[in-house]
């Protein structure tokens, strides 16, 4: 029997939903039939071996509820392939708001929207106490986009509770000498910033950016445009929150450009919220460029996810390479997961390289 992995989560929304829902569901499964991995075993570790022991949210309807029934409370709307989750035992405690909520969503229908609880908000004592009490030791920054306060008050607190920290969103913390270097001096492992979907348009569009360099295309302009239905979406149209999901966004492409493009030939990020597509994200992504005898060509393609399944496929192994972190004592921002799984990480790498690093990492 492999040894338990346990992890606390912050923000039980979409991508908390997709990433619970598939622990289950790949308990029913042999390696042979476990469709949409990239990995069955991480140092032995396989996707069941992975345990809720806490969790943190600031929605009426999910605070106090057991995990098992909060993942599929409103506003969460992804796709429910695995519903029958038994009781965990791990209710969702009050968080602490901060900037993790924005002034705009209050606007908005209750089905699409966060409902804040009128529970009090909790300590960063009684954070630490419950992840101690629990032994937690991954948690998972779900924070909404531009949550950079909230982000750190956990970061904080995973470092006072002795918790590796695996940060999802785009607010710079592995990427952030000052607190790579926290956790370097506290022993303990941090992968980051802003994960990299499955198969997402930030991967797809690195890959044909990246093809453009190989195959001698002169990239002279880009693209890419997101439109989504769930709360992340609805949370960017503030545009103040965006300056950090942009900025991971626009390096991750431009971390593979044979040649930086100058800011106005470059353009990726949210473009809009459509609340029929509910957690269903389309990417429009545009490349122009010129090839042989200067002649130009153009590029254009049209993505269509489901958006929180094809992020947990990217959580489940960043977990595993975590735990497998903290069984070898390795301390601060993890190069190789991070380039691999997140789009912000410490040091850039092509998707080709960073797949090379982050199996030679987990093969130790």
């Amino acid at each position: 029997m492999a040894q338990k992995i346990k992890i606390g989560i912050v923000g039980v929304g979409n991508c908390a939903s997709a990433l619970i829902q598939g622990i289950y569901y790949y308990k029913n499964k042999q390696p042979e039939d476990a469709i949409g991995l990239m990995h069955w075993e991480i140092g032995g570790y396989r996707p069941f071996d992975i345990e809720i022991k806490a969790a943190f949210d600031i929605d009426a309807r999910k605070v106090g509820k057991d995990v098992s029934e909060a993942i599929f409370s409103p506003p969460n709307c992804t796709t429910n392939f695995c519903p029958n989750i038994p009781l965990t035992g791990t209710k969702v405690q009050m968080g602490q708001i901060l900037d993790g909520f924005s002034e705009h969503m209050k606007t908005y229908d209750a089905k699409y929207t966060f409902v804040l609880s009128d529970a009090s908000q909790i300590s960063q004592e009684k954070v630490v106490n419950i992840l101690k009490e629990n032994q937690v030791e991954i948690l998972l920054n779900y924070l909404p986009v531009g949550s950079e306060k909230a982000t750190e008050f956990y970061a904080e607190c995973a470092l006072k509770a002795g918790c590796a920290f695996v940060n999802n969103i785009p607010v710079f913390i592995a990427s952030n000498p000052k607190w790579a270097s926290k956790f370097k001096n506290a022993g303990l492992p941090i992968i980051g910033d802003d994960i990299k979907s499955q198969l997402g348009a930030t991967i797809v569009h690195r890959i044909l950016v990246d093809l453009f360099k190989k195959r001698g295309v002169k990239l002279e302009r880009t693209y890419q445009l997101n439109t989504g239905g769930n709360t992340d979406f609805l949370n960017m149209l503030n545009r103040t929150r965006l300056a950090s999901k942009k900025e991971s966004k626009t390096e991750a492409v431009q971390a593979v450009t044979a040649k930086r493009l100058v800011d106005e030939n470059i353009h990726v990020g949210p473009s809009d919220y459509v609340a029929w597509q509910k957690d269903n994200k389309i990417a429009f992504i545009r490349l122009e460029g010129k090839l042989f005898g200067d002649v130009p060509m153009n590029l254009e393609l049209r993505l269509s996810v489901e958006d929180s399944p094809n992020s947990a496929g990217v959580a489940i192994d960043a977990i595993r390479c975590a735990k497998l972190a903290l069984d070898r004592k390795q301390a601060g921002a993890l190069v190789e997961p991070s380039a691999y799984f997140c789009k912000h990480p410490p040091i850039q790498f092509t998707d080709d390289q960073a797949r090379k690093l982050v199996e030679k990492f987990i093969h130790g």
